[in-house]
C-alpha cells in the first residue's frame, strides 16, 4: 500500500544518530515537565520551541512531539504517586492510580498506565497513517470558500462542543480574533491597532504569547497556590513490568473502547481531559468490578490514560491534513510549523513529503522510547518532586524569558511576555478558556485572508457559502454548532415530561 511505503520512507528520514538523540531528550525532557504541576505540554512545547530555531524542520518537530508524548506519560507519575494531577486528563488516572499506590502497588499502576498510553498512542497513530492522507487528497479540491468553511466549523466547534460557558468561548475567541488583526494588512498594506507605536507593526508574535500565556501564567497559578509534594516511593522492576503485562490483555475491550473515545474526542476539539472522564466513566458502568472503581482497581487506569492518549495523538490529524490544531499543543506545534516556513494542510502532503511522513514515523518511535524511559525512570523523576517549587519556578520563568527574548532579540518581547502571562493568570483565575484564544490568534488571519479572497470572487455575496454542496454542508454544520449550547437547550425544554397531577390522597376510614 502507498502508506506503508511511505511510513517506511519516513522512518529512513529519521533514523540518524542525532534524531535518535533529539528524541531520547524530547520524551526526557516532556517527563519533567509532565511531573511538574502547573506545566503540561502546551506549556512545555511553547517554552523549549525557541530551542529548535536552529534545527531542521524534521528534527525540530520530531524533538517537539516527543515533548508532548514525555509530557503525556509524566502526568501519570504524579497523579498515581502523589494524587496531584499533573496534567488536567490525568484526574481520572488518579481515583484508582493513587489507591493502587497506597495498597503497594505503584509499580503495578505505573506500569499500567504507562502501558495504556502507549496502547492508546499506538492505535491513534495507525489512524493517522492510513487516514491523514485521505483526508489531505480531499481537501485538495478546496477553495478559499471551502477553507473558510472549515475554519468556522472549527471555531464553531469550539462553541458547540466545548466545556465551560459559550460566552467565555467566545469572548476568550473575540479578544484572540483582536490580538492576531495587530500589525500591517497583509491585502491593502495599511498599519491596524498599532496606535502610532511602530514595535506593534510586526503584531503579536505567537510564539511570545503562548509562552506568556501557558508558560508564566501557569508559574503565577502554581506559585500562588504554594504547591506541596508529599507521595509514595515507586520501584519499577522488571518482574513488576511482567506480572502486570500479564494481567492487562484482560482489559482489551476497555483497550479498545477508550481509545475510540480517545481518538474521536481527540479528532473533535473535545480535547482528552473529556476523552479520559468519559472513558472512565463508560469502564466504571460497563465493567463487571463497576462497584469496585475508586478503591483501586486497575481497569480504572486503563480506561483514562488509553483515552487520554488516544487523544492527545489524534489531535495532530486535523492540524496535518487541514492546517487545523486539534487541541492546545497542536496549536502550538502549528504556530512552530508556520516559524520553520511550513504550511500545514493539504500541500503539506505534496510538497513535504518527507516531513510529513518522518513526523508520522517519529510518533511510533517516540512512543517506544517513551514507554522505556519512563518505565526505566520512574524513581529519578519521582525525585524531582521532592525540590521545592520555590527553587523550579525562577529557573522556567528564566528559560521563558531567553526563548521570548531570541524570537526578535528584543526586550520588548520580554514584557510582552509578561503581559501576556498576567492575562494567562487572570483567564485561569476567572475560569476563561485559553485554547480558543490561541486558536484564534494562529488561524484569524488565515481565515480573514479567505474570507475575504471568497469575497472577491463571488464579487462580495455571501451566499458563495452555500455555493455546493460541499461548502454548504460544512457551513450549516458550523452554524448549527455555534448555536448548539441554544438548540441543547430549546431540545432539553421540548422533551421535558410534564409533571402528573397530584393524585388525590386514598380516603381511608375513620374509626
Amino acid at each position: 500500500m502507498e502508506e506503508i511505503s511511505a511510513l517506511m520512507q519516513g522512518f529512513s528520514v529519521i533514523l540518524t544518530p542525532m534524531n535518535i538523540g533529539l528524541m531520547f531528550v524530547g520524551i526526557i525532557l516532556g517527563v519533567l515537565i509532565g511531573v511538574l504541576p502547573g506545566l503540561g505540554g502546551a506549556n512545555g512545547v511553547a517554552i523549549l520551541l525557541p530551542l529548535t530555531f536552529t534545527m531542521s524542520p524534521t528534527s525540530a518537530i520530531i524533538m517537539l512531539s516527543c515533548i508532548y508524548w514525555g509530557a503525556l506519560f509524566g502526568g501519570a507519575i504524579t497523579s498515581i504517586l502523589f494524587n496531584i494531577p499533573g496534567e488536567p486528563w490525568s484526574v481520572a488516572t488518579t481515583f484508582d492510580g493513587y489507591p493502587m499506590a497506597q495498597n503497594g502497588q505503584a509499580g503495578a499502576a505505573l506500569t499500567t498506565a504507562f502501558t495504556s498510553s502507549f496502547v492508546g498512542a499506538f492505535l491513534a497513530v495507525v489512524m493517522i497513517t492510513f487516514l491523514a492522507p485521505l483526508v489531505a487528497r480531499f481537501a485538495l479540491k478546496f477553495g478559499s470558500p471551502e477553507f473558510f468553511a472549515v475554519y468556522l466549523l472549527t471555531f464553531c466547534s469550539f462553541v458547540g462542543m466545548g466545556k465551560g460557558s459559550p460566552f467565555k468561548i467566545l469572548a476568550s475567541m473575540a479578544l484572540g480574533f483582536a490580538l492576531a488583526s495587530v500589525g500591517m494588512d497583509t491585502v491593502t498594506g495599511q498599519l491596524r491597532l498599532t496606535f502610532g507605536q511602530p514595535e506593534l507593526m510586526r503584531g503579536f508574535d505567537f510564539l511570545i504569547a503562548v509562552i506568556g500565556l501557558f508558560g508564566i501564567g501557569e508559574i503565577l497559578l502554581s506559585m500562588e497556590e504554594g504547591l506541596k509534594f508529599s507521595g509514595k516511593s515507586a520501584k519499577i522492576d522488571p518482574k513488576v513490568v511482567w506480572q502486570t503485562w500479564k494481567q492487562l490483555p484482560k482489559y482489551w475491550v476497555t483497550s479498545i473502547r477508550s481509545s475510540l473515545i480517545g481518538i474521536w474526542m481527540g479528532i473533535t476539539p473535545g480535547g482528552a481531559t473529556p476523552a479520559s472522564f468519559m472513558s472512565y466513566g463508560l469502564a466504571k458502568k460497563m465493567s463487571k468490578k463497576g462497584a469496585k472503581f475508586g478503591t483501586g482497581e486497575m481497569e480504572g487506569v486503563v480506561a483514562p490514560e488509553t483515552a487520554a492518549h488516544a487523544a492527545g495523538t489524534s489531535a495532530l490529524l486535523p492540524m496535518l491534513a487541514l492546517g487545523i490544531p486539534g487541541s492546545p499543543t497542536a496549536a502550538v506545534l502549528l504556530g512552530g510549523l508556520l516559524i520553520w516556513g511550513l504550511q500545514p494542510g493539504p500541500l503539506l502532503f505534496v510538497e513535504q513529503k518527507d516531513f510529513v511522513w518522518g513526523l508520522i514515523a517519529s510518533m511510533y518511535l517516540g512512543n517506544i522510547v517513551g514507554l522505556i524511559v519512563v518505565l526505566s525512570t520512574v524513581p529519578l523523576f519521582a525525585s524531582i518532586l521532592r525540590i521545592p517549587f520555590s527553587i523550579i519556578a525562577p529557573v522556567i520563568i528564566v528559560i521563558c524569558a531567553i526563548g521570548a527574548y531570541t524570537v526578535h532579540n528584543a526586550m520588548l518581547d520580554i514584557w510582552f511576555m509578561l503581559g501576556f502571562g498576567v492575562m494567562g493568570y487572570l483567564f485561569k483565575k476567572l475560569d476563561f478558556p485559553l485554547a480558543p484564544l490561541v486558536l484564534a490568534l494562529v488561524l484569524g488571519d488565515k481565515a480573514e485572508d479567505s474570507f475575504r479572497q471568497a469575497m472577491l470572487v463571488s464579487q462580495g455575496d455571501v451566499m458563495v457559502m452555500f455555493s455546493n454542496p460541499l461548502v454548504g454542508g460544512i457551513t450549516t454544520l458550523a452554524l448549527v454548532l455555534l448555536f448548539w449550547p441554544l438548540i441543547s437547550k430549546a431540545l432539553a425544554l421540548l422533551n421535558r415530561k410534564p409533571k402528573k397531577p397530584d393524585e388525590f390522597a386514598v380516603e381511608r376510614p375513620v374509626d
